[in-house]
Order: C-alpha cells, then sequence, then structure tokens
C-alpha cells in the first residue's frame, strides 16, 4: 500500500477514547469505516483490528489508526503543546 498524506478532510477521533467510544462516536456521526480508513491511507481491517482489541495500535498503519480513533494521542500534537508552554 503506498504511504500518502491522509485527505485534507480527514479529521481524527478526538483523543482519548475507548474502543467502544470510539466505535460509538463512528456510528453517531454516521461515519463509513471504509472511507475514514481510504481518507487514511490505512486498511479497513486495520480499524476494526483496533476497534476489536485485536491490535494494540504500538507501530506502524497501526499506531496511525489508534491515533486517528483516538485511542492514542499524536505525538506530534504533544510535541507542539510542550513547545508552547515553554515560550509562555
Amino acid at each position: 500500500m503506498k504511504k500518502t498524506a491522509p485527505a485534507p478532510g480527514a479529521i481524527p477521533i478526538p483523543y482519548p477514547q475507548t474502543p467502544e467510544s470510539a466505535h460509538a462516536y463512528i456510528v453517531a456521526h454516521g461515519l463509513c469505516m471504509s472511507d475514514l480508513a481510504r481518507q487514511n491511507n490505512l486498511s479497513r481491517y486495520v480499524l476494526i483490528d483496533l476497534l476489536r482489541g485485536k491490535r494494540k495500535g504500538l507501530r506502524g498503519d497501526a499506531h496511525r489508526g489508534a491515533i486517528l480513533l483516538g485511542l492514542k494521542r499524536d505525538p506530534r500534537v504533544v510535541g507542539r503543546r510542550v513547545a508552547e508552554r515553554r515560550t509562555s
């Protein structure tokens, strides 16, 4: 699978989430798992496995999927917030 940047409209689910709350968010907002995966260049099975607890999201596509689903914090955002606090 070719690695490219996520689509401009691909917004991650707000952090923090549990697998159950992430699934509820997807259902409540009428999101399609296939579209969500496709917009973020992931396999739909990665997202499904994360929601079912079959993957932990430690590396690679599973980690990117965990960030997308709000199961893990985006390390780029954390670093930016720390840098902003230091300059204040």
